[in-house]
C-alpha cells in the first residue's frame, strides 16, 4: 500500500477492519501501514449495497523527523503507556489505548482520527464548545481518574500532535465512518445477572473474576480493571452502559469483537456498570442530586440501587485512589 498522504475521498469512502490479537493497546501492525474495514451491519445502520473499501493512515515510518515529529512520538508513547509517560494527571490504572485500541487507529474504538476532525465542537456534557484539547482534558479527569492537564501543557500538545498526524487529510468537520463506539438498537431490557454470567465466559480471564484487571510481574497494565478504585470514575463516558455495550459489541473480547451479540454486550456492559468505582468529579455531596443533574438516563445505573446498594454512596473519592499494593 502507498505510504502517499491520504486524501479526503479515500477517508470518507469507507474504513477496513482488522481484527486485533495482541496486548491492549499494541498493534500487530507496527512499521506498517494499517488498514481498517468497516461493515455496515457491525454498526447497526441501514444496510447498503456499496462495497467496503479501505483506507489507509500514516504509519510510524511517515512520522517527520525533527522537533514535530519528536512530539508526534511523545504523543504516541503517552496514548499507549499513559501511566509512565504523563503519570501525574493519571489516578488509575488505565491507559488511553484500553478504550481505543491499537494506539488510537482502530474503527469502532472510537479512534483518534476521527475524533480530531471533529472539534471544535459544542458538548452536552459541560455545556459550552469545546477545543480539542478540552476534549482530552477530560479524558483524564474522568476516563483516567485523575487532573486534568493545563490548556497548552506539553502532553495535551503531544495528544493533539500525535491526533493530528493520525487525521492528516481527513476531512474536517465531516462524520467519519467508524467514529466513537456503534450504536446498538435499544433493548428491551438488560439483564445483570446474565451480563454476569456472560463475563465470567468471556471477560474474567483478562480482566480477573473481581474485575481488576491483570499486570505483569513488574506492575505494567496488560488488561485494564474494569470496575473498582483503580478502574474509570462514575463520570467517564463509559460508566453509560450505551456506551460500554457499543465498545463491547465491536471490540471484545479482545481479538474478537462482533461475537457477543447484542443483548449479551448489553447485558455484561450492565454487569460491569453495576459496580463501584470512584465517584464522580462533579459529585457536591448529594448522590441524588448528581444523578438528577448528570446521570438522567435508563442506561446509567449511578444512584441506582442494585443488590441493595445505591451506587455511588460508597464510591472512593476521585481523584484520589490508593497506590496497588503489588503487581
Amino acid at each position: 500500500m502507498s505510504e502517499r498522504p491520504i486524501d479526503a475521498k479515500t477517508w470518507a469512502a469507507g474504513i477496513l477492519f482488522v481484527g486485533i490479537a495482541v496486548v491492549v493497546g499494541r498493534s500487530l501492525l507496527d512499521g506498517e501501514t494499517s488498514t481498517i474495514v468497516r461493515a455496515s451491519a457491525e454498526r447497526a445502520q441501514p444496510p447498503t449495497d456499496a462495497p467496503a473499501q479501505a483506507v489507509s493512515f500514516p504509519n510510524d515510518a511517515a512520522i517527520p523527523d525533527g522537533p514535530f515529529g519528536d512530539v508526534i512520538r511523545r504523543g504516541e508513547a503517552i496514548f499507549h503507556d499513559t501511566k509512565a509517560n504523563a503519570g501525574t494527571f493519571v489516578g488509575n490504572d488505565l491507559n488511553c489505548s484500553n478504550c481505543h485500541i491499537d494506539r488510537g487507529r482502530k474503527a469502532d474504538s472510537a479512534p483518534l482520527w476521527a475524533a480530531y476532525v471533529q472539534y471544535p465542537a459544542y458538548r452536552d456534557k459541560n455545556g459550552h464548545v469545546n477545543t480539542f484539547q478540552e476534549r482530552l482534558q477530560g479524558c483524564f479527569s474522568y476516563s483516567m481518574n485523575g487532573k486534568a492537564p493545563e490548556t497548552g501543557d506539553d502532553v495535551l500538545v503531544a495528544l493533539e500532535s500525535y491526533a493530528y498526524f493520525l487525521a492528516k487529510g481527513a476531512p474536517t468537520g465531516t462524520e467519519m465512518p467508524g467514529r466513537g463506539y456503534p450504536k446498538l438498537a435499544k433493548p428491551e431490557r438488560f439483564d445483570i445477572a446474565a451480563g454476569e454470567e456472560v463475563y465470567a465466559q468471556n471477560c474474567a480471564v483478562c480482566h480477573g473474576g473481581g474485575g481488576a484487571g491483570q499486570k505483569t510481574a513488574d506492575g505494567v497494565t496488560v488488561f485494564p480493571p474494569l470496575w473498582g478504585e483503580r478502574s474509570y470514575n462514575w463520570g467517564a463516558g463509559m460508566s453509560s452502559i450505551a456506551n460500554a455495550a457499543g465498545f463491547i459489541k465491536a471490540n471484545m473480547p479482545l481479538g474478537r469483537g462482533n461475537t457477543l451479540t447484542d443483548q449479551q454486550a448489553w447485558d455484561v456492559a450492565a454487569f460491569i456498570d453495576s459496580r463501584e468505582r470512584p465517584q464522580d468529579p462533579r459529585f457536591a455531596g448529594s448522590v441524588a442530586e448528581t444523578r438528577a443533574k448528570h446521570h438522567d438516563s435508563p442506561f446509567d445505573l449511578y444512584g441506582q440501587t442494585v443488590d441493595g446498594v445505591v451506587l455511588g454512596e460508597a464510591s472512593p473519592p476521585s481523584g484520589t485512589v490508593p497506590a496497588p499494593s503489588g503487581p
